[in-house]
């Protein structure tokens, strides 16, 4: 499966975000991308005013704009994330449509990132957004994907969860900032394939030191030995890679993490809702 992250210039325009990422998504469907995703917010800048600026429900003109980019473009698109308007209540929203621009799924960010380090980042996304409550995975062709929202993939439990139900790749679209970003991107990202035998890919928006709030960027892909198989820098990038999905079996029966927990001793399960 060739998939391709797209870390773009994000501004305030939210027209021009959307015509922007459409160039972005063809560009990366030309050079062979099976599976195109953006960085999360992709459509406005990353802050909560912005956010309830362009708040949309779903089906709305961003939800349309990725449909139709799915759709013309024949690729599975994760797209990015959304301030998505339902009711009163706004989601940190990621929608999934497949080749024929059809939604197979959608993510609410979990664990919403309300951070307070001495010296660095002061953020509360919880001022604007309510917690989703879903562990998200999706079909296709190549098998089973998982999927997360930025603050979700510091928590292990959420991946082993997708591991365990058959995630091949968990996809994160995210934006660190450079407080967190430069300690801890790929720590995590590295430690979430480790740990439960995937790849990961995390996709950000570039980096705009100008902007009101400064991603680290460094859109990054994990094999499942743990390798930092491409990584962009700050600037405006498409990485496009093609993983060899078989790794995944190989490297458990090499290496059998999974097989060998005791849950005689320990366990973890999915709270259905």
């Amino acid at each position: 499966m060739k998939i391709a992250l797209i870390q773009m210039n994000v501004r305030s325009d939210k027209s021009a975000n959307l015509s922007h990422a459409e160039k972005l998504v063809s560009r990366a469907a030309a050079g062979g991308a099976d599976l195109v995703m953006l960085p999360e917010m992709f459509c406005c800048e990353y802050n909560n005013k912005a956010f309830l600026e362009n708040r949309e429900p779903a089906r709305g003109v961003i939800w349309q704009s990725l449909s139709s980019s799915a759709a013309e473009n024949r690729v599975w698109l994760i797209g990015g994330s959304i301030p998505e308007a339902d009711g009163e209540r706004t989601y940190n929203t990621s929608f999934v449509f497949d080749r024929n621009g059809r939604q197979v799924t959608s993510h609410r960010k979990m664990h919403l990132f309300d951070i307070d380090v001495e010296g660095g980042q002061s953020f509360r996304e919880s001022q604007t957004f309510t917690a989703g409550d879903q562990i998200t995975l999706f079909d296709t062709e190549f098998g089973k994907m998982g999927l997360c929202v930025c603050f979700d993939i510091r928590f292990p439990e959420l991946s082993r969860l997708m591991a365990l139900d058959g995630g091949k790749v968990i996809f994160c679209p995210a934006s660190f900032n450079m407080t967190t970003g430069p300690a801890h991107w790929e720590l995590m990202f590295r430690a979430r394939a480790v740990e439960n035998q995937v790849f990961t890919a995390g996709c950000a928006s570039a980096r705009d030191v100008k902007g009101s709030y400064v991603s680290y960027a460094n859109s990054i892909i994990i094999s499942p030995w743990g390798e930092v198989l491409a990584r962009a820098g700050a600037e405006e990038k498409t990485i496009i890679l093609d993983l060899d999905l078989e790794q995944v079996a190989k490297i458990r029966r090499e290496l059998p993490l999974l097989s060998a927990r005791r849950t005689d001793v320990y366990s973890i399960e999915h709270v259905k809702k």
